[in-house]
């Protein structure tokens, strides 16, 4: 788009806000069963398109993690209709009170629930994701601007005319913008005052770009540098299992694990164990000289492999000779994102809890959890690793902020001021 259609058109989105933040739940919820049924009907059309940029890409070389992301297979589809529909069933997070408190009598205070407002999410070729963020913003009563990858240009196309097309009788179509060029994002950079909140998803350069070029506020993370530990107390089979599911369930996913660090004196043992699961997988594995002696067909790791976000069957492997060194290597390498470890010692697991780092931290369990879905999150729109306002999976809490709400019948500052002012009671009512 030219420069002042977008913000005219960005405009419109911020006016269309007021009216969906005051729309009553039924409305919403209607929307999204409009909205479910419309992309279920929709699978050729949506099939065809997704099919003309899966060739497109095979032709620019893509990588084969980006291209597992772009496929938006009827499995995917299936299971992006379900994530709308079981958003549209959970409770209704507009108005909700989490504070009612009364300063004196009749005097009542409360701080409620409310949208933040205009969004703009821009994020990777995955057209399940595009799916979830505008079933997620039409939820929580935030209007949206949408920016896919190029990679999945004429996928996101059709699914945003489809989507706004079922919704409009129900909320109107002014509620989600698509875009699709490049230099709209920086365009966007520059709406304060517009746009309320920005989500970037992408690679770690492009997020950091995003947060050097806006003061618009950000929320996300970059990489996800995911790790699991394997203490001496934890059980062998049940921590072959779990790496297996944490590396190569869908290795190009952000919560895939990328490395193993394993306890030494179990290292003997569970290596050889490990690693067998990994060949019969394809993983490519990167050894420290420890790890060579047990893995010998292991690739000499370096320092940069610790560092790394492979999104493939490709991992970098440890040993530390504590829990304590797990920690330390974890505070040094990971991006936050989740950390898992394996043990059978109660006392380890809650030192583990305590002293990683990081948004979500799991205990016997895959790093693969870390997701707003499996969590009874409806969807979400990513994964965030900022400490400031929603932190891991970001689902309908995440994209709402709150109000603070005073009812008087006439009082004044005055009245509670001075050696013979009144005092508050401050009594919590819920």
């Amino acid at each position: 788009m030219v420069g002042n259609e977008l913000r005219n058109e960005v405009a419109a989105l911020r006016r269309a806000a007021a009216v969906l933040a005051a729309s009553d739940d039924r409305t919403r919820q209607r929307a999204l069963f409009l909205m479910a049924a419309a992309i279920l009907s929709s699978r050729e059309e949506i099939r065809r398109a997704n099919d003309e940029d899966i060739a497109k890409a095979k032709e620019d070389g893509i990588s084969p993690s980006l291209l597992h992301r772009l496929e938006f297979t009827d499995e995917k589809v299936a299971t992006a209709v379900k994530g709308v529909r079981e958003l549209a069933m959970l409770p209704d997070p507009i108005g909700r009170t989490l504070v009612k408190r009364e300063l004196d009598p009749g005097f009542v205070l409360e701080k409620r629930t409310f949208p933040i407002g205009v969004i703009a999410m821009i994020f990777e070729a995955r057209p399940d994701a595009l799916v979830q963020m505008a079933g997620l913003c039409l939820r929580s009563g935030n209007t949206v601007v949408l920016k896919g990858g190029r990679e999945a240009l004429n996928t996101n196309r059709v699914l945003c005319r489809i989507i706004l097309e079922a919704t409009a009788e129900a909320v109107g179509c002014a509620w989600l913008l698509g875009i699709e060029n490049r230099a709209d994002v920086d365009a966007l950079l520059s709406m304060e005052g517009l746009i309320d909140l920005i989500i970037p998803r992408g690679s770690n350069s492009f997020v950091r770009h995003v947060m050097d070029n806006t003061r618009i506020p950000v929320l996300g993370h970059a990489d996800g540098i995911c790790s699991v530990f394997i203490d001496e107390s934890a059980d062998l089979d049940m921590a072959v299992r779990i790496s297996v599911d944490a590396k190569c369930q869908y290795p190009a996913a952000c919560n895939a694990a990328e490395t193993f660090l394993v306890h030494e004196a179990i290292a003997a043992r569970f290596l050889p164990m490990l690693a067998d699961a990994f060949r019969q997988r394809g993983v490519r594995m990167h050894c420290t000289d420890e790890v060579l002696r047990y893995i010998p067909d292991g690739i000499r790791a370096t320092e940069m492999d610790f560092d790394t976000e492979y999104l493939a069957l490709e991992c970098a492997i440890r040993t530390v000779s504590s829990i304590d060194e797990a920690i330390s290597h974890i505070a040094r390498h990971s991006s936050h994102h989740t950390d898992a470890i394996i043990t059978s010692s109660m006392e380890n697991r809650d030192r583990f809890f305590s002293l990683v780092d990081s948004a979500d931290v799991f205990c016997n369990a895959s790093t693969r959890f870390s997701d707003g879905f499996r969590f009874g999150l409806g969807a979400e729109v990513g994964i965030s690793t900022s400490k400031i306002h929603a932190r891991g999976p970001v689902g309908l809490e995440g994209l709402m902020t709150t109000k603070w709400l005073l009812s008087g019948s006439g009082e004044t500052v005055a009245e509670y001021s001075g050696a013979g002012g009144r005092a508050f009671h401050h009594k919590d009512l819920i």
